[in-house]
């Protein structure tokens, strides 16, 4: 049986991955290099490296179940579980070591709902949810770092630290909003106490600050929304291409 989407049609991989052709090939590439497809003994898989990366992207990106997605990409429902099971770790976040001198990255928690009550807390969405530090490029808008998830009723400035967010970023200028006082991350200016208004130069900084922590914002909100059952700490959207 022949699959509908396949990454030999370019115009798929961008809505299932995040990426361009272009950067989809130099992860196909970087996962060759890294010994993701050996040759293995017995039955072959049944799609080829690029297939399976694309199936997995799309498994993450979308709410489609195994039993809905394996007919599109032409394979069993086993085989796709056996597909993610094997490729999944691979293209697993890798947080970055180092960052250009001139690098500045912005951070803000998201909240995702989850019916795993281990770590989740209701949270002020009402669900239980947990709290997940994004760290994404300011030029690029690529997510460069993902904290641990905590519960969902933990507050940014705290789980910026406890997350491994923090340690992950090092030295390099971060931009965070007001949620943040304290953590010596670069935030809006804020009036002191018995002060009736900044000064035009601290809100001319502040308008110009929220402009581009707004990036944060856009990437979330291109983010399709999590499952109930599922909800991976990251979702490799343009991470992959994070390193690149």
């Amino acid at each position: 049986m022949s699959g509908v989407i396949t990454a030999s049609e370019p115009s798929w991989i961008a809505p299932f991955t995040g990426l361009s052709p272009r950067q989809f090939g130099r992860l196909i590439n970087a996962l060759r290099r890294e010994g993701a497809d050996p040759v293995r003994k017995g039955r072959p898989w049944s799609l080829p490296l690029e297939d399976r990366v694309l199936l997995v992207a799309a498994y993450w990106r979308t709410n489609l179940t195994l039993r809905q997605l394996a007919p599109l990409f032409g394979v069993s429902k086993s085989a796709a579980d056996r597909i993610i099971d094997h490729l999944g770790p691979a293209l697993a976040l890798q947080q970055r070591k180092r960052f250009p001198k001139d690098t500045v990255l912005i951070v803000d928690g998201t909240l995702v709902p989850t019916r795993d009550h281990s770590i989740a807390e209701q949270s002020k969405n009402y669900r239980y949810s947990t709290n997940h530090q994004v760290v994404i490029d300011a030029d690029t808008r690529l997510v460069v770092a993902v904290g641990r998830p905590l519960p969902g009723n933990r507050n940014d400035c705290k789980a910026w630290e406890l997350s491994g967010a923090k340690d992950a970023v090092g030295k390099t200028t971060v931009i965070a909003d007001g949620g943040y006082r304290g953590t010596g991350l670069v935030i809006p200016h804020r009036r002191e106490k018995g002060q009736a208004e900044l000064p035009a130069w601290k809100e001319e900084h502040n308008a110009s600050h929220r402009k581009v922590r707004a990036r944060v914002e856009h990437v979330f909100a291109a983010r399709p929304s999590p499952s109930w059952k599922e909800c991976p700490t990251s979702s490799r959207q343009a991470s992959t291409a994070a390193s690149m």
